[in-house]
């Protein structure tokens, strides 16, 4: 579903925004504090699950926290950063069938076209980059046989790819949307040449 800008959010100009050089335009992050946002809690499992060793001898105290930094990290990929970064937006419903159906939001063509580089760069390498370390933590603790570490990385794990493969799919059906209204605008645009040449005859 193509949705105008409004929709998401309304950008406010910012020192932080776009600043044209002498050679040509240097383009910053727009959104500095989800950006800030989308890393932190990324970051914070991370470092909190891999240090956490060091300070605490409960695993639960290491599943509780590390999984809460991660489910804080999913909520605002999904709800606050998908949207303002890259204009994105996915949910999943069931319907009355009992199915499974996924949900996919964008911005309207313009809008997505006006979206900040750095931002979008920023979000999807991270979105990437983030499973990858889990997965690497991961084979590590396979390694070393354990077990109830692995719980942590899978719950962690899942809920990062569940992101991945939310945001992909809605990528991949704005592009088939802006596609098809394409096609549609040039479509009633030369119905419209036709018939306005047919009546000048």
């Amino acid at each position: 579903m193509l949705l105008p800008s409004h929709f998401f959010c309304r950008r406010r100009p910012s020192p932080l925004g776009t600043t044209c050089a002498s050679k040509g335009t240097v383009e910053n992050y727009s959104n500095p504090k989800t950006c800030f946002f989308h890393v932190f809690f990324k970051a914070a499992a991370l470092t909190f699950y891999i240090l956490s060793a060091l300070f605490f001898s409960s695993f639960v105290i290491i599943f509780v926290v590390t999984v809460f930094l991660a489910a804080l990290d999913f909520w605002v990929v999904k709800n606050l950063s998908g949207r303002i970064l890259v204009g994105l937006r996915w949910w999943n419903e069931i319907n009355e069938q009992g199915e499974s159906v996924w949900k996919f939001e964008c911005l309207d063509q313009e809008s997505l076209a006006r979206m900040n580089k750095k931002d979008s760069w920023l979000f999807w390498w991270t979105l990437y980059l983030n499973a990858v370390a889990w997965i690497v933590l991961g084979i590590f603790s396979l390694i070393r046989f354990q077990a109830d570490y692995l719980l942590v990385i899978g719950v962690c794990l899942t809920l990062s790819i569940a992101n991945i493969v939310g945001f992909t799919r809605c990528r991949k059906d704005a592009k088939k949307q802006i596609q098809q209204f394409a096609s549609q605008t040039i479509a009633s645009q030369f119905t419209s040449t036709l018939q306005s040449a047919f009546s000048l005859v």
